[in-house]
């Protein structure tokens, strides 16, 4: 399994619409990626490793697939529309990073933290 996260640096002046990315862009790529993606999910970065620093991303997104291959095979016909939408929500410019998953653990309800 791979995972794909898109990183968005947060510099001075930085804007991000967390609710167009949650409600428009992320839709939209689940809908064109199909069923290739496995799994999504976004962070708000709300502070850096220091007490009161700023987050260095603003946002993250992560991408699950099978395999590389299925990652291109589904991302490259669609590629153009996704880029053209990021001005929508963003003037950061994302920095992309593909990873082997080499662990990945679900919480029972029991013991998740999100509520």
């Amino acid at each position: 399994m791979v995972k794909v996260s898109v990183f968005y640096p947060n510099r001075e002046g930085t804007k991000f619409d967390m609710n167009y990315y949650l409600n428009q862009h992320i839709p939209m790529v689940r809908r064109l990626l199909g069923s290739a993606l496995k799994g999504v999910s976004v962070e708000h970065g709300i502070s850096g490793g220091q007490p009161g620093s700023p987050a260095p991303y603003i946002a993250t997104g992560h991408l699950l697939f099978d395999s590389v291959q299925l990652f291109q095979a589904s991302f490259a016909p669609h590629a153009q529309e996704i880029r053209e939408d990021i001005p929508k929500y963003t003037n950061s410019e994302p920095l992309l990073q593909i990873g082997e998953v080499k662990l990945l653990t679900e919480l029972s309800p029991a013991t998740s933290l999100i509520k």
